[in-house]
């Protein structure tokens, strides 16, 4: 493969994942004008301190780094085990199509997968890179691992286990964003906003949801607020 070159992208995909982009930069910003809206109202019913009050209250809510997503999915497709192993350890694995789905293109530079994206109506850009590794376990199932680093800093990293299950692949991942990488509360809207077209996007790869479970945040469960 060429030091640097440019790769397609299922078509499918991409329209899911553009239809996502159309959802969440509003949802981004959703909340925040909520909370302003509520603090304009607490002042216009009591007075300006109060006001002050509530506005530090979801501030911090929103701003200070709370949440730090983790969690185990369970997939299923009728693909064999060694084209979906092939899928997991490729450029665009199929579990990352809101990454690289959204991206403005996908490049390998020197086999490392990079995903330039841009925001803020093009005036910002970023480079997610897909660093891998993987092997098979003794137990004939298949192992890799992914980390996301978001312009060189860790941004997020996936466990994939792939093996056969009564002649049909099945795959089983955790995923944990890195230590420090939380988000605030604002995120929330769009976090839900993501579950929706995540499993749509894995659907239009051939892929079930069979369980999914999360959790809350290290961060929170020290302050003795999660399960």
């Amino acid at each position: 493969m060429p030091s640097n070159q440019q790769l397609a992208r299922p078509q499918q995909v991409l329209t899911i994942a553009n239809s996502y982009l159309k959802r969440e930069r509003p949802a981004t910003v959703l909340l925040p004008v909520a909370a302003l809206l509520v603090v304009a109202g607490v002042f216009a019913v009591t007075s300006f301190v109060p006001a002050i009050v509530v506005g530090g209250f979801l501030t911090t809510g929103f701003l200070v780094p709370l949440i730090q997503p983790r969690g185990t999915v369970r997939l299923r497709t009728d693909t064999d085990v060694t084209s979906v192993v092939d899928s997991f350890t490729s450029p665009v694995p199929p579990i990352l199509p809101l990454q690289w789905g959204t991206a403005d293109e996908v490049v390998v530079e020197d086999g490392i997968p990079v995903y330039t994206l841009s925001y803020l109506f093009g005036l910002c850009s970023a480079e997610i890179s897909l660093h891998r590794d993987s092997r098979s376990i003794s137990d004939g199932s298949h192992r890799t691992n992914l980390q996301l680093r978001m312009d060189g800093t860790p941004w997020s990293r996936y466990a994939v286990d792939v093996y056969d299950q009564d002649g049909q692949a099945e795959i089983e991942y955790e995923y944990e964003y890195e230590a420090d990488q939380r988000f605030g509360l604002r995120r929330l809207p769009q976090r839900l906003i993501t579950d929706r077209y995540f499993e749509a996007a894995l659907r239009a790869q051939g892929y079930t949801v069979v369980e999914r479970n999360r959790s809350v945040t290290r961060y929170l469960k020290q302050l003795g607020c999660g399960g």
